[in-house]
């Protein structure tokens, strides 16, 4: 793994804009517009560096999914903040079912500096963002700047082969809704679901684009409808299923949740189930039933523990995205047990440095494949929103 600079090609900005990165720039503090998608530099892999990171994501996976099982076997759904009855048997029933759910897609994000064996920090298998990116402009980059190269990254004929796949388990006559939030101001969710059902139409299926909040609820029917009052049957939502289960419909949600059939329930797709894998206290389990395993950094849900005096911690809200509530805490410091919202603490591992830059990778996978890279950078430890996206190939 190294990193390379190289001169952005004329007219990067618009090149990418056309292949669906509309939200190239990112906006910073002072006002100031600076590159997201940043092709000033790139990385450099050789292949049996990316053959053996495919079997730890693909190790990594099967390990989330057995920690699952795990969570719903010994009912564990109040160590993930689930404390509803009602919603944690509803989310067993979709962890039983699963084979008849429509499952697609999660990103894990990585530790990795090319010289030891891979840390996970996190699994986001319920609205994983920056697809975009990692399937299509850095797929033209490498064909336009390296042509004889390659590049970790199958992710749009895996997913047109997951559609396909799963198009049995969508309901018959009726269209599969993608739905997005009008409250995303940059244009990263709406084309993230739009780049999603280019792909489920490229396997065939019938679509429909809907906002979140354009869906409505028919009281008289007690169906979940669209603008034209015609009945959901099916949709992908990139909407967290703690928003979903939580809002003022999150009653309806739960009455109508389709776990495998019933005239009036709505398949929702990424499925309940997933809301085990994308809850931060995935890593304290995980941790708990694999202590010492090469590819995951100690964590626990009570408190710090030993991290405190030893390697020191970051400090994880359960449900917390983009870096959004992390704290991190150098070895040594008096260790804090947050009482404003329940955290998990994992060892503080430094993302590496590559010439200033904090570089965290994000393995994508498709069904229970590891299908591609998307990289991004950071000033500080923490990858939050003002990140930088950069492209990498296969040497």
């Amino acid at each position: 793994m190294e990193r390379r600079t190289i001169e952005p090609r004329d007219g990067w900005q618009a090149t990418v804009e056309e292949q669906g990165l509309i939200y190239p720039l990112t906006r910073y503090p002072d006002d100031s517009l600076r590159p997201y998608w940043d092709e000033s530099a790139h990385y450099v892999f050789s292949l049996p560096e990316v053959e053996a990171l495919e079997e730890v994501v693909e190790e990594l996976h099967a390990m989330c999914l057995a920690a699952a099982a795990h969570i719903v076997e010994h009912n564990r759904f109040a160590d993930l903040g689930i404390t509803d009855p009602r919603l944690a048997a509803l989310v067993a029933e979709s962890w039983r079912r699963r084979a008849e759910l429509p499952s697609v897609y999660g990103r894990f994000d990585l530790r990795y500096d090319g010289t030891g064996p891979a840390k996970m920090l996190e699994y986001n298998a319920d609205t994983p963002t920056s697809l975009v990116e990692a399937a299509s402009p850095q797929w033209f980059w490498m064909e336009e700047r390296f042509p004889g190269a390659d590049q970790w990254n199958s992710l749009h004929e895996r997913l047109v082969d997951a559609w396909k796949k799963q198009a049995a388990l969508l309901p018959l006559g009726s269209p599969l809704y993608f739905a997005h939030s009008t409250g995303d101001e940059l244009g990263e969710d709406l084309m993230t679901v739009a780049y999603l059902r280019e792909t489920a139409e490229q396997a065939g299926l019938d679509t429909e684009a809907i906002a979140m909040e354009d869906i409505g609820w028919d009281s008289l029917t007690g169906r979940f409808v669209d603008e034209k009052l015609r009945f959901i049957r099916s949709c992908f939502k990139l909407y967290p299923w703690e928003w979903l289960a939580s809002d003022r419909f999150g009653p309806h949600v739960q009455e109508t949740l389709d776990n495998g059939g019933g005239t009036g329930s709505t398949l929702w797709i990424e499925p309940a189930w997933k809301m085990l894998l994308s809850n931060k206290a995935l890593l304290a389990i995980l941790w708990e039933l694999h202590p010492g395993h090469p590819n995951l950094l100690p964590a626990y849900l009570d408190g710090p523990r030993e991290l405190a005096a030893t390697t020191g911690y970051v400090a994880k809200p359960l449900l917390g995205r983009e870096g959004a509530g992390v704290t991190v805490h150098e070895p040594g410091a008096e260790p804090v047990v947050r009482d404003d919202e329940p955290c998990c603490y994992q060892e503080l591992a430094p993302l590496p440095d590559f010439d200033g830059n904090r570089v965290v990778l994000g393995a994508w996978v498709v069904e229970d494949e590891a299908a591609g890279l998307g990289i991004r950078e950071s000033a500080g430890l923490i990858t939050d929103e003002y990140a930088r996206f950069l492209p990498h190939v296969i040497l």
